[in-house]
């Protein structure tokens, strides 16, 4: 399935729901269902800056293929989280550097986040750019 593909089937899932009340709830059960990382991955180095949740994110592959994994200690950030990787994880490089995160908007979750929450999720997608270009790079 491509990225596109999937930010549709994200905006298909989040248009069942009829208020953001079930969004939120669904946001949680997707947080709750993302896999732990291991204690060796919760540390300062994976730590990401600009959240005001503890998230961290874990990075392997090479240009063709980026693996991302990450958790938060907020169950509503951990289903971010959750959303993001689906778009973005197993990707290249390049296809993570050209994919714009357009389900945020078409599902209105940008008008429906804290102002913290909000920062903490461009700086995640800040992140994953970032790291996609060292990818790119290397």
């Amino acid at each position: 399935m491509s990225e596109l593909d999937t930010q549709a089937e994200i905006i298909d899932e989040f248009a069942f729901f009829s208020d953001w009340t079930e969004r939120y709830q669904y946001l949680i059960d997707l947080g709750k269902a993302l896999p732990d990382l291991p204690p060796e991955l919760k540390t300062d180095a994976h730590k990401l800056r600009g959240c005001s949740s503890n998230v961290w994110l874990d990075f392997s592959g090479d240009q063709a293929q980026v693996r991302i994994r990450g958790i938060s200690d907020s169950s509503i950030v951990s289903g971010l989280i959750a959303l993001v990787l689906r778009v973005y994880d197993g990707l290249s490089s390049d296809e993570i550097l050209s994919t714009e995160p357009a389900f945020i908007n078409a599902i209105g979750l940008q008008k429906h986040l804290s102002p913290t929450r909000a920062n903490g999720l461009r700086a995640m997608l800040d992140e994953i750019r970032r790291r996609a270009a060292e990818f790119s790079d290397a």
